[in-house]
């Protein structure tokens, strides 16, 4: 019983305790190839794009070492350290999210 109890505490424990959250590589972002950037689909519209542009994910971006557009795009895909209880309240829309782009 004891044992459970630990394990309920700990368990309760690590759901408060920040950690490092980063943008998942699937993220959709579109590739600004005339640039050779990338930009947030919340950006896109401040982001004066040419026509040669391309859908992709974020893992896709990196791997081809194009930096963001623009500050607007980097703090898009800022990480951020948020516990796992922040983290539920912001999927469940009771709190803010500071990027609608992961």
């Amino acid at each position: 019983m004891l044992a459970l109890l630990l394990a309920a505490a700990l368990l309760l424990l690590f759901f408060f305790i920040p950690r490092e959250n980063t943008p998942a590589p699937e993220s959709r972002v579109i590739l600004e190839h005339s640039f050779r950037t990338y930009i947030a689909p919340s950006c896109f519209e401040q982001a004066d794009a040419t026509n040669f542009l391309e859908e992709a994910t974020l893992e896709q971006a990196q791997e081809l070492n194009y930096p963001p557009h623009s500050s607007c795009t980097e703090k898009a895909f800022e990480e951020n350290n948020d516990s796992g209880f922040i983290r539920l309240l912001k999927e469940l829309g009771i709190m803010e999210k500071e990027s609608k782009d992961w």
